[in-house]
C-alpha cells in the first residue's frame, strides 16, 4: 500500500506521539487495563490514518477524449440540473460524489483538456453530504476546456472535518484524464458540472472509483 504524499507528515507525527505516549506509560506506570486501552486506541488511530491517506495505484488506460472520469472515490449523492453561477453562468448537469472517511481522498482529472480557471473560495465547514455545502463550504473550482470546446467544472468541497483542500493544477496547464488533481483531507465531496447534452452513466447511490468508473460521455461537437 502506498501512502499519499499529503499524509506522510501527519502519519510521522502521529507515530512519534503514539510512541512517546505508550513508552511513557509502559516504562513509568504500572500495566493495567487503562494503559492497554490507550495503547489499542493509538494503534487504531494510526491504522485509520494509514487507511485514509492510502494512495490507490490506478493508472488510467482508457480513451483520452469524450469520456468523463470519476474525479474521486465515493458515492453519487446528487444528480440534477442546476444553474452554475460562479463561473459558467449556464445550466448544467451536476453530479456530486461524497467521500466518507473510509474512501481514498485523492482527486483526479475528469477530462483531457486545458485548465482555463482555478480559484479558491473561503466558506463554512458544513457536512459535505448537505446540498448547500456546494455553495456555502470552503471550496476550490477548476474549469477544464476540452479539445471539442466543452467546459467541464470540477469543485473540491471541504466537509465538516476537512480543513485543507490541496489543488495541484494551474491555469493554462494542459491536463489529461486520470492525472492527479489534488487531495482533500478528512471527509469531503466533489461536484462536477457537465453540459446538458452529456450522456450520464451513473445514478444516485452508485459507488464510483476514480480512474475505473466513467460517469458520463460528452456529446461530439461537429
Amino acid at each position: 500500500m502506498r501512502i499519499h504524499k499529503e499524509g506522510r507528515k501527519t502519519l510521522t507525527y502521529t507515530l512519534l506521539i503514539g510512541f512517546v505516549i505508550n513508552f511513557t506509560m509502559f516504562y513509568f506506570l504500572s500495566k493495567n487495563v487503562f494503559t492497554y486501552l490507550i495503547f489499542i486506541s493509538t494503534v487504531v488511530v494510526f491504522l485509520f490514518l494509514v487507511n485514509f491517506f492510502r494512495s490507490p495505484n490506478r493508472v488510467y488506460s482508457g480513451e483520452l477524449l469524450g469520456r468523463v472520469n470519476a474525479p474521486t472515490d465515493g458515492k453519487v449523492v446528487a444528480l440534477e440540473r442546476v444553474f452554475e453561477k460562479e463561473y459558467l453562468n449556464e445550466e448544467c448537469i451536476k453530479i456530486s460524489i461524497f467521500m466518507t472517511i473510509f474512501n481514498a481522498h485523492s482527486n483526479w482529472i475528469p477530462v483531457t483538456g486545458k485548465i482555463i480557471h482555478v480559484s479558491h473560495q473561503k466558506g463554512r465547514f458544513l457536512g459535505a453530504y448537505l446540498p448547500k455545502s456546494s455553495t456555502e463550504n470552503e471550496r476550490s473550482t477548476i474549469v477544464i476546456e476540452t479539445p471539442d470546446g466543452h467546459k467541464i467544472l470540477s469543485r473540491q468541497i471541504a466537509g465538516a472535518l476537512a480543513r485543507r483542500i490541496v489543488t495541484y493544477v494551474k491555469e493554462s496547464q494542459i491536463c489529461y484524464i486520470g492525472d492527479p488533481l489534488g487531495f482533500i483531507k478528512f471527509g469531503s465531496r466533489m461536484d462536477i458540472f457537465l453540459p446538458l447534452d452529456s450522456d450520464i452513466l451513473v445514478k444516485i447511490g452508485d459507488e464510483v472509483r476514480a480512474n475505473n468508473t466513467f460517469i458520463a460521455n460528452l456529446a461530439t461537437k461537429h
